[in-house]
């Protein structure tokens, strides 16, 4: 369907709002130039879909290693001296985040040299023998799939194996831009398009659902942009295994990429998070901003232009820190609800799956 200049002007928003219609690539194109409209639908969108609340979740973020044996340009995380935490110090971290009151661990670490299935799941063992309430959000499908050469088993069978060990949902990271002459750029010795996918949807298939997620603001078009979302779309439509999509701006601090990135201002983060909402809608129904990587006051703004989600509290933050955020590791629940209600929202706190827990 193709945005015409001659319809009524809330003919192509009411065929939205009554799901008889998905956006085509042209329509995308068009509304991005156009962004008091844009605005105008993502908002009615994000109203129909979700009413007024916003929402976040308690949550500790552990970045269990930071070697790693990739080449991804825009990462200011790996180091070829760094650290791998013991079982220990794992658990210490989910200790701290069990006082917190957190309901997720979310565990992610560089590609170490030599981790196989077994070190991966005896992570995920131990924090469930030791605090079996925790929801556990680990492993991008970049690490499903290294575990997975490692161990020379499919992705399917590590997977499987994951889930036996406590894996509760994956993130969707990795994904970055999927659009392979992109990829080939920015990150060469990661997973393909087709990989990242064949990945995601075997994880959808076995019962284990994802986010989704992409990094945007360096090297890619808009239109890379749009291919990215509406694959995920097509996903979405096939598995409905997505349970939100997540908007990484991306940090241009401390990395390789850093000086031939663009440079994101306001009006155009604010924009890219009103297309999502409009291009995913009404198959994902959770856009989520970056309180990390926006800096919290424009993550509420974006509450206004399409996005109910400020994703978690985090308490420990290394990735966007070492590549320039300026943002605190930790953001309370009071600060939540105090961003979100100064954005005219209803805060709620959620579990990892959406849940309402108050």
């Amino acid at each position: 369907m193709i945005l015409s200049r001659e319809r009524e002007p809330l003919a192509f928003e009411d065929r939205l709002l009554s799901q008889d219609l998905w956006i085509d690539r042209v329509s995308l194109m068009a509304l991005w130039n156009e962004p008091v409209r844009l605005f105008r639908l993502a908002n009615l969108l994000r109203e129909e879909r979700c009413g007024e609340d916003v929402s976040f979740v308690v949550n500790r973020n552990v970045n269990f290693t930071n070697l790693c044996v990739g080449s991804c340009r825009f990462c200011a995380f790996r180091r070829s001296d760094g650290y791998l935490l013991s079982e220990e110090e794992i658990l210490d971290r989910v200790a701290a985040a069990e006082m917190f009151s957190a309901t997720e661990i979310c565990i992610q670490g560089g590609l170490a040299p030599g981790l196989v299935l077994e070190d991966y799941c005896r992570i995920l063992e131990s924090v469930k023998e030791n605090y079996p309430r925790m929801h556990l959000h680990a492993y991008s499908p970049m690490e499903v799939f290294y575990m997975s050469k490692n161990s020379g088993i499919t992705p399917a069978d590590s997977i499987r194996e994951l889930k036996r060990a406590g894996l509760g949902s994956m993130p969707g990271t990795a994904a970055e831009i999927l659009v392979d002459r992109v990829r080939k750029e920015i990150c060469p010795s990661k997973l393909t398009t087709s990989e990242w996918r064949d990945v995601i949807t075997t994880a959808h298939g076995l019962g284990v659902l994802t986010t989704s997620t992409m990094l945007y603001g360096h090297l890619e078009s808009l239109e890379d942009r749009i291919s990215h979302l509406l694959l995920l779309r097509e996903i979405q439509a096939e598995t409905g295994g997505f349970t939100e999509f997540v908007l990484l701006p991306f940090m241009s601090g401390n990395n390789d990429l850093g000086p031939w990135s663009q440079r994101m201002g306001h009006l155009e983060n604010l924009k890219m998070h009103a297309l999502a909402r409009v291009a995913l809608h009404p198959l994902i129904a959770n856009i989520q901003a970056s309180w990390v990587k926006l800096g919290r006051d424009l993550a509420g703004r974006t509450t206004l232009w399409g996005v109910n989600d400020l994703g978690g509290t985090l308490m420990e933050e290394n990735i966007s820190r070492t590549a320039g955020s300026v943002e605190t590791e930790c953001m309370t629940p009071g600060q939540f609800r105090d961003l979100i209600e100064r954005n005219g929202r209803v805060p709620v706190q959620r579990t990892t799956l959406y849940g309402r827990m108050r």
